[in-house]
C-alpha cells in the first residue's frame, strides 16, 4: 500500500511539478510580508521645508480679472493683456511674471549670490536637492518665459511651498499658454497640459490649499504628430476658484440607466462601449479593471541578444533542477535586506507576491516563445489573465532585420516574417481562457530606441498594425480585444487614421507623479476608443537620495498615476471614462539596461532619458518593485520596496 501511495505521488509530481498555493503558504507569505513591511517603515528620511518667500505677494491666488482682459477666449488669438502692471506684480510677489525683478531683493538671493552658488548652466539645477536654489537661478535666468516660468514653480512644488507653485503654475496658462520646450529628441513638449496636470494634482493631494482649477480648457490640434509647426491652439486659461475638500471626492454614475452602445468581443472577454462612450472591460461576466505587472524577472548578468531571442528563458528557468520555475514560484523575499537567506524567509515565489499585491494581469511582450504550460499554471492556480503580445519588429524581432538594417514596415519580406509570427502567437494561445487581449508593439512608432524605421514613415508602421490587426480577428474564435502599444501619444494621427481594426489605444506613458495629464482627453477625442497604460512607472534611484526617499519618491509616483486612471475608469462621474487599467514597469530591475556596453553584473546608475521622474531622469536598472539587493542569487532574491506595500493597500477595495 506505501508503494502504491509513493507511485502515486511521484506521478503527481511528475504531471503537475508546479507549486500549489495553499493556505499554509499564504500564512507563511503573510509573514514574510508583516517582516518586510516592518523593515520598510523604519527606512525614514526628513523630507524638505518648505523656505521662506521674502515677498509672497498680496494675494495668494491671483484675481487676474481685476488687473488686465482675458481676450479671444477658447481661439488661437488668445492673450491677457495687463491694465494695472503694478497692481499685479504687487498681487504676484517675487518670482512670479511678470514680478521677476523684485527677486533680486530677497536676502536669500542676495545670499546666495554672494556665496558664488548661483553660477553656472541653469538646467544643471534642475536635479539638485537644493530647492531653495534651484528657485532663485530659475526665477533670474535668461530662458524661453513660459519654461522659466514652469522650472520656477517646479522648485517651489519639490520645496513643498505648494500653494505658491499652483500660483506659478497658473501663471503660465494666464500668460504663456502656448510655450514650449524641447526633449532630448527634439521633439516639442508644452508647457499648458503639463501645468494643467501639476495643478489639478496638487489641488486634489493637498486640499488645505482650497482651490481648484476651472474653465480651464487648452487644445494643441496637430500636437502629436512630428511637425510642430502646424500646430493650432484654442485657449481658454480658466480660473482657480475656491474649494473644499469633498470637492474633490469621486462620484459614480450607475451606467446601467445610461445603456450599452457597441459590445467588442464574442467570448469570455468583452469590452462595452456605453451611451455616453464610457469603456468597460468584461471578463466572465465580471468588470475587470487592468492591474497589470511586466514580469519577466531577468537574471543578473544576462543580457538580451540583439533579436531579444533569450528573451524566453525566465519562463523556463530551473536553476537548481527541482522542477519548478525559478522566480515564479521560488524566488524568497529579503525581509531585512541584509542579502541572506534568513531561516524565517522560505521561497514564497513572484506568483504568490504578486497576487498578494493585487496583480491580476501579466504582461508578455513576445509571448510565442515562452513556456505555456507555465502560463497556464499562473492562471490555473493564482488567476492571472495575460496580454498577450508580439512586438511585431522591435527591437528587430521576428522581422529578419539586423539590427544596422532595423526593422522597415514597408519590406514585403519584413511583413511576411511579423504576421507568421502574430499567427504563430494567435494559433498558440486561442483556445485558452486567460488571453485578456493581443498586444502589438512597444513603442515601435519612436523607431530610434528600438531599430524599426516606424518614425520616418508612421503611415507605413500603423497600416502593418492594422493588417496585424486582421490576421488576429481571422484567427480567434472569441474575437478577443486587440491593443497597440504605442510610444505615449506621439503619431496618434496617424493611428486614427491606418488602424479602425484595432480595439484599444494601448501607450507606455511616462510623465511624472501627477499623473497621464491630458492622455484620457486626446485620445477620446482623436479616436474614440478605450485607453490601457501599457507601461507607466518610475526608477527608486535619484541622484544623491537616500534610498528611504527615493523609494518613497518611487511609491508616491505610482500612487498618483494609478489614482489618475482610476479617476477616468467607466462610470465616474467627472473623467473620461476611457480607462481600462495599466501595467506597471517592472516587477525586478534589470541590470543590463545602461546605454552602451554596460556591464550587467554591475547596477548601473547612469543618468539617461531625462523626464519627469524623481531628478528628473530614468535610471533604466532601477525601475522594478522589487530590488536584487546586491545581485547575488537574483533568480530567487527579492527585496520589496514601499511601492509593493502601496499597492497592495491601495488595492484592496478590489477583489484579487
Amino acid at each position: 500500500m506505501r508503494v502504491k501511495l509513493f507511485l502515486i505521488l511521484f506521478v503527481i509530481q511528475i504531471i503537475s511539478p508546479f507549486q500549489m498555493y495553499s493556505d499554509a503558504a499564504d500564512n507563511n507569505l503573510q509573514k514574510i510580508l508583516a517582516k518586510a513591511e516592518k523593515y520598510n517603515n523604519k527606512m525614514t528620511y526628513s523630507p524638505p521645508k518648505p523656505f521662506e518667500i521674502y515677498a509672497p505677494g498680496s494675494e495668494d491666488f491671483v484675481d487676474y480679472e481685476k488687473y488686465g482682459d482675458f481676450i479671444n477666449i477658447g481661439t488661437d488669438k488668445y492673450k491677457y493683456a495687463v491694465k494695472d502692471m503694478e497692481g499685479l506684480k504687487e498681487a504676484s510677489g517675487e518670482g512670479i511674471y511678470p514680478n521677476t525683478k523684485s527677486i533680486l531683493s530677497s536676502p536669500a538671493y542676495k545670499k546666495f549670490l554672494s556665496e558664488n552658488k548661483l553660477k553656472g548652466s541653469h538646467w544643471n539645477f534642475v536635479t539638485s536637492q537644493n530647492y531653495e536654489l534651484n528657485y532663485y537661478k530659475w526665477a533670474v535666468t535668461s530662458e524661453e518665459p513660459g519654461v522659466k516660468l514652469y522650472y520656477t514653480a517646479l522648485a517651489l512644488e519639490n520645496a513643498g511651498n505648494y500653494k505658491r507653485a499652483v500660483k506659478a503654475y497658473y501663471a503660465c496658462l494666464v500668460f504663456f499658454p502656448m510655450s514650449k520646450g524641447w526633449t532630448k529628441y527634439n521633439t516639442p513638449w508644452y508647457i499648458a497640459p503639463v501645468c494643467i496636470s501639476k495643478i489639478k494634482y496638487l489641488t486634489k493631494k493637498y486640499n488645505d490649499i482650497w482651490v481648484k482649477l476651472a474653465d480651464c480648457n487648452i487644445a494643441i490640434k496637430n500636437i502629436y504628430d512630428l511637425d510642430f509647426k502646424n500646430d493650432i491652439f484654442t485657449i481658454t486659461s480658466g480660473k482657480l476658484i475656491a474649494a473644499k475638500s469633498e470637492d474633490f471626492n469621486i462620484e459614480h454614475i450607475d451606467l446601467q440607466k445610461i445603456g450599452i452602445k457597441e459590445v467588442i468581443g464574442q467570448g469570455n472577454v468583452k469590452i462595452l462601449q456605453y451611451n455616453n462612450n464610457h469603456f468597460q472591460l468584461i471578463v466572465n461576466d465580471k468588470p475587470y479593471i487592468v492591474r497589470a505587472m511586466t514580469y519577466g524577472p531577468n537574471k543578473v548578468g544576462k543580457k538580451p541578444d540583439n533579436n531579444y531571442n533569450n528573451i524566453k528563458d525566465w519562463s523556463f528557468d530551473d536553476e537548481n533542477q527541482n522542477g519548478l520555475i525559478d522566480g515564479a514560484y521560488e524566488a524568497w523575499v529579503d525581509a531585512n535586506r541584509n542579502d541572506v537567506q534568513d531561516k524565517s524567509e522560505k521561497p514564497v515565489g513572484d506568483f504568490a507576491l504578486m497576487k498578494a499585491m493585487g496583480v491580476n494581469t501579466l504582461r508578455l511582450y513576445q509571448a510565442n516563445v515562452l513556456n505555456k504550460e507555465f502560463l497556464r499554471d499562473g492562471y490555473e492556480k493564482f488567476g492571472f489573465m495575460y496580454l498577450v503580445g508580439d512586438l511585431i519588429g522591435m527591437y528587430t524581432a521576428e522581422s529578419g532585420a539586423s539590427w544596422e538594417e532595423g526593422t522597415d514596415y514597408s519590406n514585403p519580406l519584413h511583413q511576411k516574417n511579423m504576421l507568421a509570427s502574430v499567427k504563430r502567437t494567435v494559433e498558440m494561445f486561442k483556445d485558452d481562457p486567460y488571453v485578456l487581449m493581443w498586444v502589438l508593439g512597444n513603442e515601435n512608432n519612436y523607431g530610434w530606441i528600438g531599430a524599426t524605421n516606424a518614425h520616418k514613415n508612421p503611415d507605413a508602421y500603423y497600416k502593418f498594425v492594422n493588417e496585424c490587426a486582421k490576421l488576429i480577428k481571422s484567427l480567434d474564435p472569441q474575437q478577443r480585444p486587440v491593443a497597440i502599444s504605442n510610444g505615449d501619444l506621439l503619431q496618434i494621427d496617424s493611428f486614427v487614421k491606418n488602424c479602425p481594426d484595432v480595439d484599444v489605444f494601448g501607450a507606455n506613458i511616462y510623465r511624472g507623479a501627477a499623473g497621464f495629464g491630458s492622455t484620457w482627453k486626446d485620445v477620446s477625442e482623436f479616436c474614440a476608443k478605450p485607453v490601457l497604460v501599457t507601461e507607466y512607472g518610475c526608477p527608486a534611484y535619484a541622484k544623491d537620495w537616500s534610498m528611504a526617499e527615493a523609494e518613497d519618491g518611487q511609491a508616491n509616483y505610482h500612487k498618483g498615476n494609478w489614482e489618475d486612471i482610476e479617476e477616468n475608469f467607466a462610470g465616474i462621474k467627472n473623467g473620461y471614462g476611457n480607462a481600462l487599467g495599466g501595467v506597471i514597469f517592472e516587477w525586478s530591475d534589470e541590470w543590463w539596461k545602461a546605454e552602451g556596453e554596460s556591464d550587467p553584473f554591475k547596477h548601473d546608475v547612469l543618468q539617461q532619458s531625462s523626464g519627469s521622474w524623481l531628478d528628473g531622469y530614468g535610471y533604466e536598472e532601477w525601475f522594478g518593485i522589487c530590488s536584487l539587493g546586491n545581485g547575488q542569487n537574483s533568480q530567487f532574491k527579492r527585496q520589496l520596496r514601499k511601492s509593493y506595500f502601496m499597492y497592495r493597500d491601495l488595492w484592496k477595495k478590489y477583489k484579487l
